[in-house]
């Protein structure tokens, strides 16, 4: 086994922390255990080797690495009550309020695309006939290209779709058999896959109405997590919605947002 010495271990906790906000600093184990397979099979016989690879060709190894180091499960419909929120509240102000019929969307950290894809599936059952007199379509986005390649192929095994409704199965998906269903075109095509750093500058030209970051920041410190929040706020229109993981929260006396229910954020109306 190849060991992770203190000083590489440092290097790379400082590394990832200060480029992606990813928080390592209780991960040695994890970093030693799942960096094994990569390490052996480039040929290389420590982690500073590796690392060095890593920093010289930052887009396709940095991915590789963070793709082992983080968790990326998840299915449509996980966390229905924002699904049920989007349904029974935001798309009904929506058709109230809204008189250019667009709806700004971000999935942020969207991984294989199924929380992007089950918004717009919400949204064309909300809208049924009347969905082509609006545009809704979503940016997804991520640091992993390998998940949004995914993404963007539609192709799901049988368990990702476990907990949708059986006629969304039959209205949206192409049984591919072995177990494989395919998303369809109508529903693909609404939504953008662009890879993106959170811990960058946002550079959007209009604001959302609706973010998703769900069980991102889980990895990051509270400092990166309060700065984020904040950044997410800045790029909302008033009265917009953020939606955050069941097991995240937002501090009260860090951030301007509005608290509405467990994981459901606002920003306040002018």
């Amino acid at each position: 086994m190849i060991r992770l010495t203190d000083k590489e271990f440092t290097d790379i906790v400082t590394y990832i922390k200060g480029n992606y906000g990813i928080n390592l600093t209780n991960k040695r184990q994890l970093i030693e255990s799942r960096m094994q397979s990569v390490l052996i099979s480039k040929g290389f016989n420590s982690f500073t080797e590796y690392f060095d690879l890593v920093k010289q060709n930052k887009s396709d190894e940095i991915t590789a690495m963070l793709n082992k180091l983080t968790t990326n499960h998840t299915y449509f419909c996980r966390e229905p009550a924002h699904f049920e929120f989007l349904k029974n509240t935001i798309l009904p102000l929506q058709e109230r309020t809204n008189t250019r019929r667009d709806i700004r969307i971000w999935s942020a950290g969207c991984s294989s695309g199924e929380e992007a894809y089950t918004a717009i599936m919400t949204m064309m059952d909300y809208f049924g006939l009347k969905r082509t007199s609006w545009d809704y379509r979503i940016l997804a986005t991520d640091i992993s290209l390998k998940a949004m390649e995914a993404a963007k192929n539609g192709l799901y095994g049988v368990e990702s779709l476990k907990d949708i409704p059986k006629i969304w199965e039959q209205k949206y998906f192409v049984n591919q058999g072995e177990n494989l269903f395919e998303l369809k075109e109508e529903v693909r095509s609404q939504v953008l896959f662009k890879r993106m750093n959170l811990m960058e500058p946002f550079s959007f030209r209009q604001p959302f109405d609706l973010i998703f970051c769900r069980n991102v920041m889980i990895y990051f410190d509270q400092p990166t997590k309060n700065a984020l929040i904040n950044k997410f706020y800045d790029v909302l229109k008033p009265g917009g919605y953020l939606f955050i993981g069941h097991s995240e929260t937002v501090q009260r006396d860090t951030s301007k947002f509005l608290y509405v229910e467990p994981s459901i954020y606002q920003k306040g109306s002018i």
